[in-house]
């Protein structure tokens, strides 16, 4: 689990093809001092574990799911990713919950100069426009950003100069792709209520039969008006 708050940037050194996986090799400036072989790390929104480390380069295979689903497929040698490392149990959560689960790609389809901050839009395939809402939370990159408004397929987020300068969005362009991971409550809400079903034969613990969630009981406890 991540929080979208971009620790480092990291540069490719090299993205080795292995049958349908790859191995990704990166150095960084991040600290790599408590990162043990087998720990997670989110690269640009894409959680990969670990397979080696040495002084400021580490090593962590590509899957073949994650290459037909993410940016990483077409990284070249220089390129710049952002990296976090997994959440610890102490951790201030700063952004929201980020699993490092891509959905999909983005891109930039429009980018406007506001005072010192950047506007991008982003359009997204049809199939994940339904996740993403209004001041919502969306991950772009690795990086947890706060939702402006929604259009068609189309979402606008604000860049403050914090993070333009810290991430890879500093030197983001027009048509260039994006990891987009939308919000995972999104998603258990839909299954719950478009299921509306309980399990066969649960009961509470009064002995009563459970309910599902469904449209209808969201509106009989006051949460639907």
């Amino acid at each position: 689990m991540f929080t979208g708050i971009t620790a480092a940037l990291g540069s490719v050194r090299r993205l080795t093809l292995r049958g349908e996986d790859a191995l990704l090799e990166i150095e960084t400036s991040l600290d790599l001092g408590d990162v043990r072989i087998g720990d997670s790390i989110a690269v640009s929104g894409a959680c990969l574990t670990v397979t080696t480390k040495a002084d400021r380069i580490f090593t962590a295979d590509v899957s073949a799911e994650t290459l037909s689903l993410t940016t990483l497929r077409s990284v070249k040698t220089g390129d710049r990713v952002n990296l976090e490392k997994a959440l610890r149990v102490m951790d201030r959560l700063g952004g929201h919950i980020v699993l490092g689960h891509v959905d999909g790609i983005g891109r930039i389809v429009d980018e406007t100069r506001r005072s010192r901050s950047i506007v991008f839009g982003f359009e997204i395939d049809p199939t994940l426009d339904r996740y993403v809402v209004a001041k919502g939370s969306v991950t772009v990159d690795g990086i947890s950003l706060t939702v402006n408004r929604c259009e068609k397929n189309i979402f606008y987020v604000n860049i403050i100069p914090h993070t333009a300068a810290g991430t890879t969005l500093g030197f983001k362009k027009m048509a260039d792709a994006v990891n987009i991971e939308t919000d995972i409550i999104s998603r258990y809400l839909e299954k719950l209520i478009s299921t509306g079903k309980k399990p066969d034969g649960a009961t509470r613990p009064t002995g009563k039969p459970t309910e599902g969630v469904d449209v209808e009981m969201l509106a009989r406890y006051g949460f639907l008006k």
